[in-house]
């Protein structure tokens, strides 16, 4: 249970009254996990209320777990997510969780929101900003200041949305040259297309912003790039901010979550949730019950817990890896409908292990979409989205090479 220093500690009576238990990713660093549980700390000294931290993977204890320990001594527990978006893991994995755990338990379970887009974080992204004007000597009123804000990136095209959108509130009413919205990963544009598209306008300085919670392996990636391209760019001065990390307005966030939750006012974006209405190019993952087998494969690959601290990470590495081509030539050509079919035909075997994802350009412009299987070096060609079933069944499944869509083999 988390401890508080600035308050008396919660009566007997208002533990069995009530708990908040505060949900936070997992990383590999454990200086991130420990973030969590700081917040967690100043969140119990904020409400007043016993305040645990669980998390999704890669930490302990899992939300099941914490669940499981808080029933015997509360009647009712809101869980608050630390997840910057709505997603997969908010929108499947911790419901799951929660549906599992009141089955379980006799226990009152509120599910608040994700953290979302709030004036306070866009208070805090204002002072970051300001934190990497300062040690770049630069300002943004008398120098063009051009801000790139760089999130995780997901599967889930609403996420994805709001990121831009949080991008847009940070421009308006400040006295930036522009705002950038980009990711690290999964989606596009990417940080690296995005800072040397930025170099074109040449701005004085471009800050970049990494929009995460803790200080983990992605936070130091987005530093690292960022590094490579002040140092290939000699004329912009660019450097990575900090991530949000533990300051005290994300406690406000937080706390109107948590009211939201036990209130039943919680509100999510459901007009354009991939899983409740028909949106291009994720058609297939529309439907509950589809979620729910996601976020059950999913639970089931971090089940083991025992060696975490030996292998932080419980996924194995795939057997194989699927390249699709995304860029241009072949997008224009039909490989983002090659790509989410490849994906749903992945996830409805019951044999396969293998990882798809998009590629930039693999050099065979005009004879896409490409898709390239490794370790085994071969090349498909001229794919098109109705052969996703025969990658996936006779390659992927059966190690027999589709040698009609043969391009090359290396």
């Amino acid at each position: 249970m988390s401890k508080s220093n600035e308050t008396t500690p919660a009566t007997t009576a208002a533990f069995d009254d009530e708990a908040l238990l505060l949900v936070g990713h997992g990383s590999r660093r454990e200086k991130s996990n420990e973030q969590v549980r700081d917040l967690a700390a100043g969140l119990e000294s904020r409400l007043g209320i016993p305040v645990d931290a669980a998390f999704l993977e890669l930490a302990e204890p899992a939300i099941d777990e914490a669940l499981a320990q808080l029933a015997p001594v509360t009647s009712q527990v809101t869980v608050v997510h630390c997840s910057l978006f709505a997603a997969s893991h908010v929108k499947n994995d911790v419901p799951l969780a929660i549906e599992q755990a009141r089955a379980e338990h006799d226990l009152e379970i509120n599910n608040g929101a994700h953290l979302g887009i709030h004036p306070a974080i866009l208070d805090l992204l204002d002072d970051r900003a300001a934190e990497v004007e300062a040690e770049l000597s630069v300002d943004r009123a008398e120098d063009d200041v051009a801000v790139v804000l760089c999130g995780r990136g997901s599967s889930d095209p609403d996420a994805n949305g709001d990121v831009h959108k949080l991008a847009r509130l940070l421009y308006e009413g400040r006295e930036f040259d522009r705002v950038e919205a980009t990711f690290i990963g999964v989606t596009e544009p990417t940080l690296e297309d995005t800072l040397h598209g930025l170099s074109k306008h040449r701005p004085d300085a471009v800050v970049v912003l990494p929009y995460m919670l803790g200080d983990g392996v992605l936070t130091q990636r987005v530093r690292d790039w960022t590094a490579e391209f002040d140092e290939d760019y000699p004329y912009v001065e660019a450097l990575a901010g900090d991530p949000l990390g533990t300051d005290s307005r994300l406690l406000d966030v937080f706390a109107d979550r948590w009211q939201e939750a036990r209130t039943d006012s919680v509100s999510m974006s459901c007009d354009t949730c991939k899983y409740k209405v028909d949106l291009e190019g994720y058609e297939e993952d529309v439907g509950g019950a589809r979620a729910m087998l996601r976020a059950l494969a999913h639970q089931e690959a971090h089940a083991d817990r025992e060696d975490v601290d030996d292998e932080p990470h419980s996924h194995d590495a795939p057997e194989k890896h699927v390249a699709v081509c995304m860029n241009q030539t072949c997008a224009e050509m039909g490989s983002p409908s090659v790509l989410e079919r490849l994906r749903q035909e992945v996830r409805d075997s019951d044999h396969c292990d293998a990882r798809i994802t998009r590629s930039s350009c693999l050099g065979r412009c005009g004879d896409g979409p490409m898709v390239a299987v490794y370790p085994d070096g071969i090349w498909y060609g001229d794919v098109a989205s109705e052969d996703a079933e025969r990658i996936v069944g006779d390659h992927l499944d059966r190690d027999r090479i589709v040698s009609d869509l043969v391009d090359q083999t290396l």
